[in-house]
């Protein structure tokens, strides 16, 4: 089975430019990941949005970097996953474009 999870979408703390250490900006979150589907054992989407969301506004990230290697992690030890693919964005930081990071 492959979860997707697109545009998940809040608000955090994340970068080094002194504005971004006082103000929530605008972070996108896109992941997909593949699993062993079981009768019993399923991975609950609306869980693993929560854990990243909770996650990045708790940790107040400085790199995109940090979140993406700390959030892939996690994501591995808490879920039996394979092929993960994370993507992080910050669409309003730049005037003329959207900054992402991949995994």
């Amino acid at each position: 089975m492959k979860i997707s999870i697109k545009k998940l979408t809040f608000k955090s703390i994340i970068g080094i430019l002194d504005f971004e250490r006082k103000n929530k900006q605008k972070v996108i979150v896109n992941l997909s990941f593949e699993y062993d589907f079981k009768d019993d054992e399923f991975i609950n989407y609306a869980e693993v949005s929560k854990l990243i969301k909770t996650k990045m506004k708790k940790e107040k990230y400085y790199l995109l970097e940090d979140a993406i290697k700390e959030l892939s992690s996690l994501l591995y030890e808490k879920y039996n996953i394979r092929n993960l693919k994370l993507k992080i964005s910050k669409p309003d930081i730049l005037k003329d474009c959207i900054v992402s990071l991949s995994l």
